[in-house]
């Protein structure tokens, strides 16, 4: 209809969205094959406390995309702020994603080295969202990690890195 406004335009919405402060983490998981792979995410978030339950959101066009459609776990890294490097390493296109420094956690999911924390997950369910996946893990190992008494959190926000430290 005339005078009808336009909906945002995506860059709109990135724009707004640059202003939402987030965490970054790692999100990791293994093949079919049996190769890891890890992928940089700030679309992370706490669900339920009963059960313990996290949603990552994953774009469709991943090249690692299946191991976690066709997976039943992955992990979580929560970065520190000094793993600037790790999160862009993981965020690249067109890398060899197994060449991350991991350790196995207790259910033999990978994670990644020097984080502040970590969560093991099973996936229960997947949902469409647009252009990406919702994912549901149920928690099922976390730690705090020995990092987290004397670093802070990488953060994103305004389109940049930043580091949140405890001030106190």
């Amino acid at each position: 209809m005339e005078g009808e406004a336009a909906g945002p335009t995506s860059s709109d919405f990135r724009k707004v969205m640059s202003h939402f402060a987030t965490g970054i983490t790692v999100v990791t998981s293994v093949t079919a094959g049996g190769q890891i792979y890890g992928i940089t995410v700030n679309s992370f978030a706490s669900v339920s406390l009963e059960p313990l339950l996290v949603v990552i959101c994953l774009d469709n066009r991943l090249s690692g995309f299946d191991s976690f459609e066709q997976g039943k776990l992955f992990g979580v890294s929560i970065l520190a702020d000094d793993q600037e490097n790790v999160s862009r390493y993981f965020a690249q296109r067109g890398l060899d994603r197994s060449q991350g420094t991991y350790f196995k956690g207790s259910t033999g999911v990978p994670l990644v080295a020097g984080a502040l924390a970590t969560l093991e997950c099973e996936i229960v369910n997947a949902f469409p969202g647009g252009d990406h996946a919702i994912f549901l893990g149920q928690v099922k190992a976390c730690e705090l990690r020995r990092e987290a008494e004397t670093k802070g959190a990488l953060v994103y926000f305004k389109s940049r890195y930043m580091r949140l430290t405890d001030t106190d």
